[in-house]
């Protein structure tokens, strides 16, 4: 299949379904009031990751999807269906972006990725929805609002660990087939490679990482000339680029000094953030000079670039040099990701610490009032205690003494104590005497005789 990395499709969401304005008539029932139900909404548009796609080729031939609409409402308070989402399934890596605004909507990075780009218009409401006290027969009803619709500009960007860079023929092709299954078309003129190729490199048991390979570039590829930067795109999700250098290109007027700074000029054009990512210099071609020559004009290509960086001398097509170079990269990466590791457990932990200071924060005043309460009924019940128990007998008699009072005068005492005495024998008071209930007068009996004489 064809390898197609940008297209531009058209989404249309489902309409919400109009609402219905009916009266409830049944017999026996005059006045039934409105039972018109709301329409269904609309159906929504998502784009999906899908594992197992590798280009967008498929969106050449099917450039529009539409969502169905949502159905209107019925009577007796019936709601209308709903529209069904569709999915639109896209390979891994796609980015989406809003053709008429430039926003982008989302990068679908993960297998099972989705994002909603389109979304169904709600359904109307039935005329049951605008009853009230005023107007009990309402004779309207809402229409359903549209979908969105969107152009989409959909830009795929392959997501490997490992990126190849240089001019055409610098046998990077060569290169990813000697460690790798693919297979890219290898030729002796420049730009055999016409679209990206990907390839798993092994170097163990379960250890492994992902390749890619450009198509390659010329100076001059940001203003259009070879087939320009748009696949420098491609590196843009990698997390090492190779630099291959041709120490023996076909042109004996090449340099390849000055190739390989043009090539750092075009990634600094296209872009800073990728010009600035970690770059490994690979010379490459080593089986076509005699090995002292060859070490030399490597020397010599490394002192003139001033390179600081890593450097590795390589054949592609021999298999010299390329295990080393693939085991290295392998560490690199396992370092970086143990690293990633390490912080993503060291913030997780920082997290729970926080979270648990911030608990014991809420729960310190809670603790402090469980402690403080038993303290408080301990008080309590000890203060009823101390009502409850018995006093003394030293206490006892002083409660019984009376207190003394200073006399003021004789008349004043000798008054006081005649009244004291007058009202000691007002409160004698006698037994009461039961009083008994009169007797009743006992019946007479009557005979009928008695009854007549008292008659005369």
């Amino acid at each position: 299949m064809k390898f197609v990395d940008e297209a531009a499709i058209k989404v249309l969401a489902g309409n919400g379904g109009r609402g219905c304005a009916s009266f409830r008539r049944e017999k026996f029932i005059p006045f039934g009031g409105p039972d018109g139900g709301d329409g269904g909404d609309g159906g929504n548009v998502w784009v999906v990751a899908v594992a197992g796609i590798n280009t967008l080729a498929d969106f050449r031939f099917m450039r529009a999807f539409r969502a169905p609409h949502g159905t209107p409402g019925g009577g007796n308070d019936c709601t209308g269906a709903c529209g069904a989402d569709i999915e639109v399934k896209m390979p891994i890596g796609t980015v989406v972006t809003d053709g008429e605004t430039g926003e982008q909507l989302g990068d679908l990075i993960h297998d099972g990725d989705r994002i909603l780009v389109a979304k169904g218009g709600k359904g109307g409401w039935g005329n049951t929805r605008f009853k009230s006290s005023t107007n009990r027969t309402p004779r309207k009803a809402g229409t359903g609002l549209p979908g969105e619709d969107r152009t989409l500009n959909l830009e795929l960007k392959l997501i490997a660990d490992v990126g190849l860079l240089g001019l055409p023929n610098a046998g990077k092709s060569t290169l990813i087939s000697a460690v790798s299954a693919a297979r890219p078309k290898v030729a002796d003129y420049p730009f055999t490679t016409l679209h990206p190729n990907l390839g798993v490199v092994s170097v163990g048991e379960q250890r492994s990482f992902v390749m890619a390979d450009i198509p390659g570039l010329i100076e001059g590829a940001a203003e259009g000339a070879g087939l320009g930067i748009r696949f420098l795109k491609h590196l843009q999700r990698t997390g090492l680029l190779l630099h291959l250098v041709d120490i023996a290109p076909l042109d004996p007027d090449a340099d390849p000094v000055v190739d390989a700074r043009s090539i750092a000029g075009e990634l600094q054009k296209f872009s800073p953030e990728l010009a600035a990512k970690e770059r490994w210099l690979v010379l490459n071609k080593l089986d076509l000079m005699l090995p002292e020559e060859a070490e030399r004009r490597c020397k010599d290509i490394v002192k003139r670039l001033k390179w600081k960086g890593p450097v590795f001398r390589i054949s592609g097509l021999a298999h010299q040099g390329t295990q080393d170079l693939c085991q290295k990269v392998m560490r690199l990466l396992e370092t970086r990701n143990d690293a990633v590791d390490d912080f993503t457990t060291a913030e997780f932990e920082v997290d729970a610490d926080i979270e648990l200071e911030a608990m014991e924060e809420t729960s310190a005043p809670r603790r402090a009032a469980r402690v403080t309460k038993p303290a408080t009924k301990t008080k309590r019940l000890a203060v009823k205690k101390a009502k409850k128990a018995p006093a003394t007998k030293a206490a006892k008699k002083s409660a019984k003494k009376p207190v003394k009072k200073p006399a003021k005068s004789a008349n004043k005492s000798a008054s006081k104590s005649a009244n004291k005495s007058a009202s000691k024998a007002a409160s004698k008071k006698t037994p009461k005497q039961k009083k008994r209930p009169a007797k009743k007068p006992a019946r007479v009996k009557t005979t009928v005789k008695a009854k007549a004489k008292a008659k005369k």
